[in-house]
């Protein structure tokens, strides 16, 4: 009968003894290393998550897209639309209430 296949498994026969003396215990060193990657890789998964909500790499990375916005020809035309439109407005309140 085939056995399915279970994830767990592999990590819940590590380190056992098999009955009949031809396995053996996982060795130390083997284990350390382990525990050494995992360190590591949860070393990795907190740094990650701190850039994340760094406000200050936050504020770097909204720059560096503003940036490459402000970079873009259309963008840039309209930006100085809108400038532009906004002190025609300024200009046309301001002799429009000179009465």
């Amino acid at each position: 009968m085939a056995e399915m296949a279970d994830p767990d498994s592999a990590a819940r026969q590590r380190g056992t003894v098999v009955a009949n003396g031809s396995g053996s215990k996982r060795d130390s060193e083997e284990i350390v290393a382990e525990i050494e990657r995992t360190r590591q890789n949860l070393a990795r998964t907190i740094d990650t998550l701190a850039d994340r909500v760094s406000p200050a790499n936050n504020i770097r990375r909204l720059r560096e897209q503003a940036t490459e916005q402000l970079a873009r020809p259309e963008v840039r035309l309209a930006v100085g639309a809108v400038a532009l439109t906004v002190a025609g407005l300024v200009i046309y309140r301001i002799f429009a209430h000179r009465d």
